[in-house]
């Protein structure tokens, strides 16, 4: 069954795999996203890095091709791409010229069905994978990223998608492939195109290469909600790292340009409020700043201070008391630039086919559904101060979760853990 809404096309397969086309017919390329519901949340508990070594190994060769030929053909075809590992998904994303899409298509199609995983280069992919966890724990802000979204998001969701270096020691090569046969199925993955291409024919690719790829769904792994909202990580550092989160709405509801928005002007560039409180007007840091994150049916704000320990506790309470300011609401000229910031992304989408085509699987793995550009850009348009002053008075920032990383602890009131 094949839909169509301008300008993004969806089309069902049988076997339960999506495929979804956006047509950017000004660019000169085209990119695809290929994603796979195996993420690091479906780690058995006690291998966790399974996921992300089994992306290493399917990519060591898949059909006709050993890992040699696999990477000789993307280049000859001059592909760009790139793999990663969430929590939800491994992407397998690409961007090339429209006349070799059908041709890389192909050689991803082969990774995901027929992936060769060679034994012997298992050894290379879990040292390989060692390191980067190593070197992760190595970095003091990783270190903060991971403890408090550990205290932050439900489990498995918080998992550091590289795994543990114990876990991953101890995979074996017949774990990575009854993981590949278990979650390597049609049922879930998502594969969006954007760019210059012709979706008639590209349905016709895809039906061609994986519409008789068989397999049924694969259950969503339960979750549980974190009790600890308060912990230090001691590290040997002459710096201080601060981490605080607090709970705000999902992607899927309709309030969420206006907490993207608050959140903006809260913590995204140097003319907001934590960049000019914190570091511009007093000095107490050399880094700071507030992302957004999401997974589905959640949303919340991560904001981050880097500083020193004897200038820790006073950033952390300026840090405080500017979440707490932020409730009592904002100026127009600081939506102005919360909207031109947010326009700005949108025209990078615009100019990136692989990136739009990333945009795409997202949408649908947490809407069921794409927001069109056209659709972002009203949403965004018509935010008015009113509307996001309204929105914060019944949405402050509270109940906060906490998460130092440094030589000693920093000291937190209690008071501002009570629920």
């Amino acid at each position: 069954m094949t839909t169509s809404s301008t300008p993004c096309f969806i089309h069902r397969f049988d076997n339960g795999l999506v495929l979804l086309g956006e047509p950017l017919p000004w660019l000169s390329s085209v990119g695809f996203d290929m994603a796979i519901p195996a993420g690091a949340a479906f780690d058995p508990e006690d291998r966790q890095g399974l996921a992300s070594l089994t992306t290493d190994m399917v990519l060591r060769g898949a059909g006709p091709r050993d890992a040699r030929a696999f990477l000789e053909d993307l280049e000859n075809l001059g592909v760009v791409w790139s793999e990663s590992v969430g929590h939800r998904f491994i992407h397998l994303r690409a961007a090339m010229r429209p006349n070799y899409l059908r041709e890389a298509l192909a050689i991803f199609s082969d990774v995901v069905r027929k992936p060769r995983l060679p034994q012997e280069d298992l050894e290379s992919a879990r040292q390989g994978l060692i390191q980067t966890i190593q070197a992760e724990e190595d970095d003091p802000e990783h270190q903060l990223n991971k403890a408090l979204r550990y205290r932050f998001l439900p489990y498995p969701w918080s998992r550091p998608p590289h795994g543990v270096i114990d876990h991953v020691a101890a995979i074996s090569w017949q774990e990575v492939a009854e993981f590949v046969e278990r979650h390597f199925q049609p049922s879930g993955v998502v594969i969006g195109v954007a760019g210059r291409f012709n979706w008639d024919e590209l349905v016709a690719w895809i039906g061609e290469l994986l519409g008789d790829w068989k397999g049924g769904p694969i259950p969503a792994p339960e979750t549980r909600w974190p009790t600890e909202r308060k912990a230090h990580v001691s590290f040997d550092s002459q710096q201080t790292h601060i981490g605080v989160a607090y709970r705000s709405v999902p992607y899927e509801d309709d309030r969420y340009f206006l907490a993207r928005a608050a959140a903006g002007m809260l913590g995204s560039g140097t003319s907001s409020r934590l960049f000019m409180e914190l570091r511009e007007r007093r000095g107490l840091c050399y880094a700071v700043g507030a992302s957004y994150v999401v997974i589905r049916g959640f949303g919340g704000v991560i904001c981050y201070v880097g500083t020193t320990f004897e200038r820790a506790e006073e950033s952390l309470e300026v840090l405080l008391e500017e979440l707490q300011n932020l409730g009592e609401g904002i100026q127009n000229d600081e939506l102005d630039r919360a909207k031109a910031q947010l326009k700005s992304a949108i025209v990078f989408l615009q100019e990136s086919s692989a990136a739009r085509a990333h945009t795409l699987t997202q949408d649908w793995a947490l809407l069921g559904r794409v927001r069109s550009i056209e659709e972002i850009k009203g949403a965004v348009d018509s935010l008015s101060t009113e509307e996001v002053n309204r929105f914060l008075r019944d949405n402050p920032p509270r109940d906060f979760t906490i998460v130092t990383v440094g030589p000693r602890p920093v000291e937190v009131p209690s008071e501002l853990l009570q629920p």
